[in-house]
């Protein structure tokens, strides 16, 4: 890490302490030595799954979800994604999230990466999973969630994305490996798994 970029923090204070988000001020010596204020929100973090979906032999399709984001005001397009629960492996929650929100298990999984979606104001991180060889079941949406799932093919998604109908920034990421893993530039490590 550079030195001359790091900005060293001498004090802070809590904001609001809500459900799972977290908010603080502090107060920080630039590498100049001059002083600035940073209002920042915890997270937990989270996780987000790439679910492939193969209905014939060379034919991929991604599941998907439509779900409706309050502070926008908008029903979004969105892979499926989820925050960890307290001492919780990013794995066991991209487990559980892909089958609580779309019914599906997977057989196979990979690791693509780590996002960090808004680095100037959290320390939320998006831990990023392929999951293929699904097998369908039932939903297990928690008490006031509300999607609708789907499933389309990465053309679809990219030309969605092209027109401006997904504006998720997590989704955006996600079709970027997407296309590098469906081209062969970027390659993954598949685990088998019990499904």
């Amino acid at each position: 890490m550079n030195p001359d970029l790091v900005e060293n923090k001498l004090n802070g204070r809590e904001l609001f302490h809500g459900h799972f988000l977290h908010a603080f001020q502090d107060q920080v010596r630039l590498p100049d030595g001059e002083l600035a204020t940073r209002e920042y929100v915890v997270h937990p973090g989270a996780v987000m799954i790439i679910p492939l979906l193969e209905n014939a032999p060379g034919q991929i399709q991604v599941v998907l979800e439509r779900q409706f984001r309050y502070p926008i005001g908008q029903v979004m397009i969105e892979f499926p994604a989820g925050k960890l629960d307290v001492g919780e492996d990013c794995f066991q929650c991209a487990q559980r999230e892909l089958l609580e929100e779309t019914g599906y298990t997977a057989t196979q999984w990979a690791h693509a990466g780590v996002l960090h979606p808004a680095i100037a104001y959290s320390t939320e991180f998006i831990d990023i999973w392929f999951a293929c060889g699904l097998i369908a079941g039932p939903q297990h949406l928690d008490r006031g969630e509300f999607l609708d799932v789907f499933s389309a093919t990465p053309e679809q998604l990219l030309d969605w994305c092209s027109q401006g109908l997904v504006t998720d920034g997590k989704t955006l990421a996600a079709l970027l490996w997407l296309q590098n893993v469906l081209s062969g530039a970027w390659q993954l490590d598949w685990r088998h798994q019990a499904a």
